[in-house]
């Protein structure tokens, strides 16, 4: 297929684009540049790219377009919590704009990057699949339950959209992100031999790996329209739901001489909830697990460390703080558009 993949600049978007590639896939990407100065190591593959607001879309970006893998976003809950309004703008507003436009234009197949942080303050120990409440507790989150919601009204005989619901992310990316869990985590303990833990430790989280997010959208792609038409998929496996003190406890093994530091400042997270995955396993049999937590974990210890990575550079791989750098310096308005002067 030819697949235009939005936020292909980011985080996952730099895993995904040479993996949809791999595939066998045309890709074209789709990105406002908010990240691309965020780069460590070597540069992610070029591709031909539309430099576009997400808001400003038009149909002239799905020209020969199949299918659709939809990243783009701010990407957060502490992002999203800062502008609310934004976030809802950007996030839903834009989304079901382009889904619309992409539906006027004859793309057929949709991939929203939505988000296992819709189950919220489920808490308990039970797993939650697909059909359990959304009971998210963050702007960001609210925003994933908006769009799945506003995609299902524009699902037709030939239209179909697809969710898929990730757990949350971590590992190596050439734009890397420091504001995920067991990526903060190594981080932190490299530069401080410490592994801090804000909350009390407790909540549930799973996680996934990057490539393995990357995986999921290839193999949504490849599979029957009446396996994925309409459907949620969380995305994950079994074995990847921690508690946030057992990824503490995994980066500490991994990281040799630092020590866990569960301080509770920050009170409980109301965020807590394990996932059921067994939907997507059944649905995708060629999609198999490629990383776990360790391996992840002793991956980004080895390639920051490779990097040269240090605490005068850690801000740039956090994005709400590279936001706020890139509108304190006026290269963008309060509204996240470029001063078109200051654009990349």
């Amino acid at each position: 297929m030819k697949v235009l993949l939005t936020g292909h600049a980011g985080y996952l978007g730099a895993v995904m684009a040479p993996a949809l590639a791999a595939a066998g896939h045309e890709v074209v990407g789709l990105d406002t540049g908010y990240f691309e100065e965020c780069t460590i190591g070597p540069e992610p593959g070029a591709l031909p790219v539309h430099r576009v607001d997400l808001r400003d879309a038009g149909p002239e970006v799905f020209d020969g377009v199949d299918a659709v893998a939809h990243l783009g976003a701010l990407s957060n809950d502490p992002l999203g919590s800062l502008a609310p309004e934004l976030t809802y703008e950007i996030n839903i507003d834009a989304t079901m704009h382009l889904a619309r436009v992409a539906r006027d234009a004859g793309v057929r197949r949709f991939l929203f990057s939505s988000s296992c942080s819709i189950y919220g303050a489920n808490g308990g120990d039970d797993l939650v699949d697909e059909d359990a409440p959304m009971r998210p507790v963050t702007p960001y989150a609210e925003s994933k339950v908006r769009v799945e919601d506003g995609l299902h009204g524009l699902a037709d005989d030939d239209f179909t959209p697809v969710y898929l619901r990730n757990a949350t992310a971590y590992g190596w990316s050439p734009r890397l992100r420091l504001d995920l869990v067991l990526n903060d985590l190594v981080a932190t303990a490299l530069l401080t031999g410490e592994v801090r833990v804000l909350s009390d430790g407790t909540p549930w989280r799973p996680i996934v790996h990057a490539a393995d997010i990357a995986g999921a959208f290839a193999a949504a792609l490849a599979a029957p329209r009446d396996t994925v038409h309409d459907r949620a998929f969380n995305i994950g496996f079994s074995g990847e739901n921690y508690q946030v003190r057992d990824i503490a406890e995994i980066v500490a093994e991994v990281v040799p001489g630092s020590r866990v530091n569960i301080t509770g400042e920050s009170g409980a997270d109301p965020r807590s909830y394990r996932v059921d995955f067994s939907r997507a396993a059944a649905a995708f049999p060629d999609w198999v697990q490629a990383w776990d937590a360790r391996r992840g974990a002793e991956d980004l210890r080895d390639r920051l460390g490779a990097a040269g990575f240090d605490e005068a550079g850690r801000w740039r791989y956090v994005r709400l703080r590279w936001l706020q750098s890139l509108r304190d310096a006026g290269r963008l308005d309060p509204d996240l558009r470029w001063v078109p002067a200051l654009t990349p």
